[in-house]
């Protein structure tokens, strides 16, 4: 991890137009005094492209491209599904990999339609990435180790979350509330590494 800057950071940009997502960061640093806005406070934002072949490079690009462009720190994430049957696919595609959640489960459930039970592994991986209008500060990673069900189970959730079976909990993220999920998933272990050494520069 890089880190630089200064400390006594008061406002920070989620890269973002999610109010779902700037909303989950605003509870995650509420005790820190810090205002958190997304790109739908900066309407001239650019809309960032993901180019790279790496969830870390692809969250690096977002927030450092969104702290220079709105003069204010940013952090943003990049997370996909790396499939070990697929040799990794469709990691960094995932978000891209078709046009809506049913056709992405059905390319997966496609996908792995040949493959044996104990040939279905697969994990959910996630960096975020904070910037200052300077440059990176820094990176945090967090994953969650699974299998790729036989058919989609639950309601809940987004993505592929209702194929991803989580053995400890003896179903999929899609049969999981949404504080169950965010305990183990992948995004919830980057973003309370992300919290913990974000604080240093609040101070």
């Amino acid at each position: 991890m890089t880190e630089q800057g200064k400390p006594g950071v008061r406002r920070l940009v989620v890269a973002t137009r999610n109010e779902g997502k700037r909303k989950e960061l605003a509870e995650l640093l509420a005790d820190l005094g810090v205002e958190v806005l997304s790109l739908a406070d900066f309407p001239e934002a650019p809309e960032v492209e993901e180019p790279y072949e790496t969830f870390a490079e692809n969250a690096a690009e977002k927030a450092t491209v969104i702290a220079r462009e709105t003069g204010e720190w940013a952090v943003a994430d990049d997370s996909g599904l790396v499939v070990d049957a697929l040799g990794g696919e469709p990691g960094v595609h995932s978000s891209r990999l078709a046009a809506t959640d049913a056709e992405r489960i059905a390319w997966i459930l496609g996908h792995m339609a040949q493959v044996a039970e104990e040939s279905r592994q697969a994990h959910f991986t996630c960096v975020v990435a904070l910037a200052s209008p300077e440059g990176l500060v820094g990176e945090w990673e967090g994953a969650v180790q699974g299998t790729i069900a036989q058919e989609p189970a639950g309601t809940e959730g987004f993505g592929f979350d209702p194929v991803f079976y989580y053995p400890p909990a003896g179903k999929t993220f899609a049969q999981m509330s949404r504080q169950e999920k965010s305990a183990v998933s992948h995004r919830g272990r980057a973003l309370v590494r992300f919290r913990e050494a974000f604080g240093a520069f609040c101070e």
